[in-house]
């Protein structure tokens, strides 16, 4: 739900170029849904990271407020974004693993 309403945030209302290619990943969310931990990756990869979490730091006060409204929650969530280095990681799995196939004759 909350991943949902960031996603359509990140699409229709942030304009923050630092936010360009960002895609989120998933989020964790505290029992009490007061905190919550939002992971992202990103097109150009760890190296843009650092500015993406800049323009959601910039974007904050409107993101909990967007959300609180959205969802209706009691309290307002505080976010903590990071760099999800998951989707890279796979990528860079199976580009190795097209190069040993391509190498080996297989595929």
């Amino acid at each position: 739900m909350v991943l949902r309403e960031l996603s359509e945030m990140l699409v229709h209302d942030l304009r923050d170029p630092r936010l360009r290619g960002v895609s989120l990943t998933r989020v964790r969310m505290s029992d009490d849904l007061r905190h919550g931990r939002v992971f992202f990756s990103h097109l150009e990869g760890r190296a843009q990271a650092g500015e993406a979490i800049k323009g959601f730091q910039s974007a904050s006060g409107f993101i909990r407020r967007e959300i609180g409204h959205a969802l209706a929650l009691r309290y307002t969530p505080d976010f903590i974004f990071e760099f999800d280095p998951g989707p890279e990681s796979a990528a860079r799995v199976e580009r190795l693993l097209r190069e040993s196939r391509t190498k080996t004759g297989a595929g």
